[in-house]
């Protein structure tokens, strides 16, 4: 679907969506657990839809209300194939899950996905001693279990994801586990998982990142567990008030372990006017300046991060380039492009973006069927100086379904 947006003033109130990250983990908790639990405030975004789909293929009674979702958790296998949809966060969290079942389970994915490398979940599920062999690196895995714990080793440079994945399965498992992480990236994600799992009764010992110490035979408690708002999303909607509008974002918790809680600190450097309270965080249009931040630790800045560095005068140098090869898009490409398309430029150097601001052009651009980069060109058309057709739009539902609707709610001219 090709959407345009008329450069338009924001303003208004707004509840940010929910996290789909903290939703899909507690969809997995929750399958494991034996009885019902609540997850509270969920995401029904395509990602989130995802592992509700998988949960139910391993034997989970999946119950969606308005604003609940309930679950009877159960780990009788239902369908050995399972479609994680283009989740990457699916596939690396619920490959582990599979593998404790004592039966060959296929997981396959869609498009982006399918292009997506899979060696790294094929590595460690053969050293913990399930049988996974994958289609040259890539999918579809085949899983044999069951999982018998033991000791692996893994690398955490792409993605903490599989680490994720891990650290849900490995406390069913018979025997005790040690994993070992190198140079692990997204640190405040496994802090996320670890609060998870506490919530529901498991605990992990975690030695400084790199070694984690996971006890056996442990168990799943039921838990009626409420999702806060996603910083993620969130982090588009400051952007859209910082450069052409006045926000009131409800939802945004300020003692969030989301990583994506640090597009505060570029707001901040950029001079945008905030008020942030509990739970409420006010901003405004005003005169933005050039900044340097590390996003390393929270790629899916970056598109946001770019409408940002978009009207800023001189140059923002945004670090963090390699975590986004093995996105939805090799992002820091699309990015170049799409944005070049609007005008502004943007340059690429080993592990650093240097994005020299100005205003934005109005142009025809393409989301490569990449949700962040559909937010972040609509976001950029806010203050342009013509109207942004926005092609295959429609891929925001993966993460942030009623963008649009929210948008034209808060005075963005919005043509479909």
């Amino acid at each position: 679907m090709e959407r345009y947006v008329e450069p338009s003033k924001i303003k208004g109130q707004l509840k940010t969506p929910s996290s789909k990250s903290m939703t899909q983990r507690a969809i997995a908790a929750a399958l494991l657990a034996d009885g019902q639990s609540i997850i509270h405030n969920p995401s029904y975004c395509d990602d989130s839809l995802a592992a509700m789909s998988i949960a139910c293929g391993l034997g989970a009674r999946v119950e969606p209300q308005a604003n609940e979702l309930k679950i009877i958790g159960s780990v009788v296998l239902k369908e050995p194939k399972l479609n994680c949809g283009e989740s990457g966060l699916a596939i690396r969290m619920f490959s582990p899950i599979a593998a404790l079942y004592p039966a060959e389970i296929t997981m396959v994915g869609a498009n982006s996905l399918k292009k997506r490398p899979m060696f790294m979940i094929e590595e460690a599920l053969n050293q913990l001693g399930v049988k996974c062999t994958s289609s040259g690196g890539f999918l579809p895995l085949i899983i044999q279990g069951p999982i018998l714990g033991g000791h692996c080793e893994i690398d955490g440079s792409m993605s903490s994801q599989l680490l994720t994945g891990l650290l849900m399965a490995l406390p069913l498992a018979s025997k005790d586990s040690e994993i070992k992480v190198n140079n692990l990236k997204s640190k405040p994600y496994i802090d996320m998982t670890i609060q998870i799992l506490k919530s529901f009764g498991i605990t992990i010992q975690n030695k400084g990142y790199n070694l984690f110490h996971i006890q056996g035979n442990q168990k799943y408690i039921p838990h009626n567990y409420t999702v806060e708002g996603d910083w993620s999303s969130g982090a588009f909607l400051l952007v859209a008030g910082a450069v052409n509008g006045h926000l009131n974002i409800h939802g945004l918790r300020t003692d969030s372990m989301q990583s994506d809680m640090a597009i505060i600190q570029a707001l901040e450097q950029a001079g945008a006017q905030m008020k942030i309270s509990e739970n409420q965080i006010e901003i405004s249009k005003s005169k933005l300046k050039a900044f340097e931040f590390d996003a390393t630790e929270s790629p899916d800045l970056f598109p946001p991060l770019v409408a940002l560095a978009s009207y800023c005068d001189g140059v923002s140098n945004i670090k963090g380039v390699s975590r986004l090869i093995y996105k939805e898009s090799d992002r820091a490409a699309t990015l170049k492009e799409e944005f070049g398309k609007m005008n502004i430029k943007i340059e690429i150097k080993d592990d650093l973006m240097s994005v020299t601001g100005g205003r934005p052009q109005g142009a025809r651009v393409e989301s490569h069927n990449d949700h962040r980069i559909a937010m972040a060109v609509t976001v950029a058309a806010l203050g342009a100086t013509g109207r942004v057709y926005i092609r295959d739009s429609q891929c925001v539902a993966k993460s942030y379904p009623g963008f649009y609707n929210d948008l034209r709610n808060l005075g963005v001219v919005v043509h479909e």
